[in-house]
Parts: structure tokens; sequence; C-alpha cells
């Protein structure tokens, strides 16, 4: 009797041992009972009926799949080596945990290869310049197709990253050849510029210069001609001065008399014999 009750409580301890699950905060868990859905699982402690009930874990933390470089015939007719890489991961509800699970078979090589078919019908409408110059498009169009494409696998994509746009060895060289003129012809252009503005400065400083000579010059003349002016003025004044005292003089010594106005300077005082005559009124 006491090996049979060892024994059943050894099954008994392995058997509740054997359905202990823990689910961890970045999973969920789906579980099955003789394989059908039968509950939910929150991240914790379960515990299920070994060989009766099953778990499967599903991880839903940010996964990343590497669309891996394909080479894509462009529409000018070149072939571009064209790698990609798609950021997604499982929604945390029931109905998205089980859609991912029951909805689609591997999921992340599903993604892998939906995400190369996408990216060959899109650079295959495009030129290969057009493909390197609009990345940001092309990043579009295959995030849009991508969402539209898995949206009943209980998935969300995150971001989509387009790694490189690689042309062939001889395209390759012939377009650095290009940028390279490109970047020559620019320097060429700006040195020019340079070479203008500072000819243009010169000229622009010779201009000032010249013209402030020119002014300085037009300045001194006037004053010039505002002093000979005056001079001329005052030897006129002088000479009629002159002339006055000599008339007088000439009076004085035939001791002549003459009247002036009474509101008029007198050179020579009453003393001379100039007496001054008042107006009628």
């Amino acid at each position: 009797m006491n090996i049979t009750y060892i024994s059943l409580g050894v099954a008994i301890g392995l058997i509740v041992l054997g359905g202990i699950r823990i689910v961890r905060p970045m999973s969920r868990g789906l579980i099955e009972r003789l394989g059908k859905y039968n509950r939910f699982a929150e991240p914790g402690f379960h515990w299920i009926i070994p060989a009766v009930d099953r778990m499967v874990q599903i991880n839903i933390t940010e996964n990343m799949a590497d669309a891996e470089p394909q080479e894509i015939i462009t529409k000018d007719k070149l072939n571009a080596v064209v790698d990609a890489q798609v950021y997604f991961k499982v929604k945390d509800t029931e109905k998205d945990v089980k859609a991912s699970m029951y909805n689609v078979n591997r999921y992340e090589w599903q993604i892998v290869n939906l995400a190369r078919t996408t990216l060959r019908n899109i650079i295959g409408t495009m030129s290969l310049s057009d493909a390197n110059s609009e990345r940001g498009k092309i990043n579009a169009d295959l995030m849009k197709t991508l969402i539209k494409e898995t949206s009943n696998w209980g998935i969300e994509v995150v971001r989509t990253e387009l790694k490189e746009i690689n042309p062939p060895k001889n395209v390759q060289e012939t377009m650095n050849s290009v940028v390279i003129a490109e970047n020559q012809k620019q320097a060429a252009i700006d040195f020019a510029s340079s070479v203008e503005t500072k000819a243009d400065g010169e000229r622009r400083a010779i201009i000032k210069e010249a013209e402030g000579f020119k002014q300085a010059s037009i300045l001194k003349a006037e004053g010039q001609a505002k002093a000979f002016d005056l001079i001329n003025k005052a030897f006129i004044g002088n000479a009629q001065t002159l002339k006055r005292l000599e008339v007088t003089e000439n009076a004085l010594k035939e001791n002549t008399k003459f009247f002036i106005p009474e509101n008029t300077t007198l050179v020579i005082g009453e003393s001379g014999g100039i007496i001054p005559l008042k107006g009628k009124n």
C-alpha cells in the first residue's frame, strides 16, 4: 500500500510539475486542448494538463526581417542590387496573437518574401536615377503595401528601410564621373563669381575715390572763387573811398565848401569846411 501511495504521489507530482508554464512579459501564450484553441495566456504563471494541453508562446517585441539583396531590372533596363529591412511586431491582444498563429504560416518568412516581391514591383516601374533619388517614396510605398497585405496577420509593420540600391559597376563608374565633373564645374563657377565680386569691389572703390577727389576739387574751387569775389569787392570799395578822399583833398586845397546830406557819413569834420545840409521836409 505504501508503495502504491508513493507511486501515485510521484505521478501526481510529475503531472503537476510537467504542467507548469511561465509566460514572460515579452510573450503571450495560446493554450490548445486536444488540438483546439482553449484560452489566452497573459504573462505570469499558468498550469496546463500534460499530454492534453499545449501552450504556444508568441514573442510580441519588435523584430527585423532582412529582405536580403536581390537584382531588380529597372525601367531603363539596368540591373540594380536592392536590399531592404522590415521592422514589425505581433500585437499583444488575444485576437491579434491568435491571428499571427492561425491566419498565416511563419509570418517572418512571409514578410520577407512579400517585401522582396513588392520591391520588384515598385522599382521595376522606375529608372535607376529616380530610384536613387526617391528612396523615401519607395519606403512609403513598401510600407503601405505591407500594412495592407498583413492586415489580418495580427502584426504591426513599424517601419521599412531601404538599405541600398547599387547599380552595375560600369554604370556606377559613369555616375561617379558625372558627379566629379559637376563638382568641378560648380567649383569653377564659384571661383569665377568670387573673382568677379572682387573686381567689382575694387572698381567701386576706385569710382568712390574719384568721386571724392572731384567733390573736393569742386569745393576748393568754390572756396577760391568766393575768396576772389570778396577781395574784388573790398578792392572796389577801397578804390571808391580813395577817390572820395582825393576829391575832398583837392577841394580843401581850393577852399571849396560842399554840402552833403545829413545821413551821409562825414569823412572830414566841420573844421575842414564841410557843413552838413539838412534835407527839406
